[in-house]
């Protein structure tokens, strides 16, 4: 059966928003915060979208007038809301200078980043930019043209600069501890590379707040389209599905403006470093433990796998490790925090992928499980439980799972993980080789011998004994 195609019914609102990204979990969090922000409050906060890559998000949002169905995905059902805060979706590399250009609209006030760890063009070891990478030697040629998210934002904050606009907001929702501080470094850093002085007037100039977000937030099938059709008799292919619950800590930096995101529940404040980390640590730390060593054992899901008593036991040893590492807000009830995860994890309506959460891992590790385990490493604490989850992502990017099937190894580095992992001669020299990569690992860290035979046994039992056997035993 066929069914009419969802479009929007109303105005678009006005423009004061352009986001870097426009994947599932904008179109899950923040544009449906936005929305509920400006239910009330006027319609200046439209958002437009930039795809820096790919026209899958403006060919399927465009026949919708950019309208799309938020599906919320709870144990007892799901609901649905039709979002209508985005306005346009922008593809960068089809016409750079028209995104500068909206980008440098004095109506701008805002830009928001969704773009994963990896697009920020910076060493995840460093939090630096990375000058030898490919898009940053394009941008950096090719000013007026360029391909990178902070390429984008160099360029339109000199075209503002040059016409006397007050600069927007840069605002990161993406995984990394202090994102606000990273994105306003690797965007410092290419500016230099460009003009000192124009450095120099971004750092006088322009706010970075930090922010913590936090909704899971799993691949639309076209199971769900077709659900959802038969659900609303509206054919909606943009549509994307989310749990029930939605965190937003924003730090309160915005000198031209911002939506009134409190309106929808979002949390201001001049703290989010501590949110940060009890969020990078317990929620991402354990779903990157799971994506790895789920994964490796056959579970396909993070609720399969939370629902395993093998994994909710490991899980709970992970998170006595993690805990004691945290300053936690004041306000946090951080056993609570991770009882709650735990029950979210388990959500049968959510099918989160470990082969989605496993992607880029090499730009994940160092905030979610290498943080962790260098301060309890300096306080001479042992970890078994993150040295696990670390020699499972060593065991991950060496291509096979445990029946031998081959992996589809997602990551930026993937060529060179895959080439130190198969050239080894044994378990202890593949530690030592991917140890090496400094793109991933401190030098510090990964000269400490204890880590190195930690991990080093803890691989041999995984590709000896199983991932299950070696849970167990960790668990004895």
């Amino acid at each position: 059966m066929s069914y009419p195609r969802l479009t929007r019914q109303t105005d678009a609102p006005r423009v004061g928003i352009v986001h870097l990204g426009p994947g599932a979990f904008f179109r899950a969090f923040i544009a449906p915060y936005t929305q509920d922000a400006m239910a009330g409050q006027g319609d200046e906060w439209g958002i437009l979208a930039v795809s820096l890559q790919s026209s899958t998000a403006r060919d399927t949002l465009e026949p919708q007038k950019c309208a799309y169905t938020a599906v919320e995905q709870g144990p007892s059902g799901e609901t649905t809301q039709v979002i209508t805060a985005l306005t346009a979706v922008l593809v960068a590399p089809e016409d750079p200078q028209a995104v500068i250009r909206c980008m440098a609209d004095p109506d701008v006030r805002v830009v928001t980043l969704t773009v994963t760890e990896k697009g920020y063009c910076h060493e995840p070891a460093t939090g630096r930019l990375n000058l030898d990478h490919p898009l940053v030697q394009h941008d950096r040629a090719h000013p007026d043209a360029p391909k990178s998210a902070p390429g984008f934002i160099v360029a339109a904050l000199a075209a503002r600069r040059a016409a006397n606009v007050a600069p927007f907001t840069v605002l990161s929702c993406d995984n990394l501890p202090d994102n606000g501080h990273v994105v306003g470094g690797v965007v410092r850093d290419l500016a230099r590379a460009q003009d000192p002085e124009f450095e120099a007037w971004i750092a006088h100039n322009v706010a970075f707040p930090s922010c913590m977000v936090d909704r899971i937030t799993p691949a639309t099938t076209d199971a769900d389209i077709a659900r959802l059709a038969q659900t609303t008799g509206l054919h909606d292919p943009a549509c994307v599905l989310h749990e029930p619950f939605r965190q937003w800590v924003i730090e309160d930096h915005f000198p031209s403006g911002r939506p009134p995101w409190e309106e929808a529940g979002a949390t201001l404040t001049h703290d989010v470093v501590s949110w940060e980390a009890l969020k990078l640590r317990c929620l991402n730390g354990t779903h990157s433990a799971m994506a790895y060593l789920g994964y490796l054992a056959g579970h396909e899901t993070v609720s399969q796998a939370a629902n395993d008593p093998v994994f909710e036991a490991y899980l709970r040893s992970l998170w006595s490790e993690i805990i004691p590492t945290l300053t936690p807000p004041k306000e946090a009830d951080v056993v609570g925090y991770c009882d709650a995860l735990l029950l979210r994890y388990r959500n049968p309506a959510i099918r989160h992928r470990l082969w989605q959460i496993a992607m880029d891992g090499s730009q994940k590790l160092p905030q979610r499980l290498l943080g962790p385990l260098s301060a309890r490493l300096a306080a001479g604490e042992r970890s078994p439980a993150l040295i696990l989850a670390v020699a499972g992502w060593m065991r991950y990017v060496g291509g096979r799972d445990e029946a031998g099937v081959q992996i589809d190894v997602r990551d930026p580095l993937a060529a060179t993980l895959a080439t130190r992992s198969m050239t080894a001669k044994d378990v202890g020299s593949r530690v030592a080789r991917l140890l090496q990569m400094t793109e991933i690992f401190d030098p510090s860290l990964a000269a400490n011998p204890e880590l190195g035979h930690d991990l080093g046994c803890a691989l041999q039992s995984l590709e000896t004994n199983g991932v299950l056997a070696t849970l167990k035993g960790h668990l004895t």
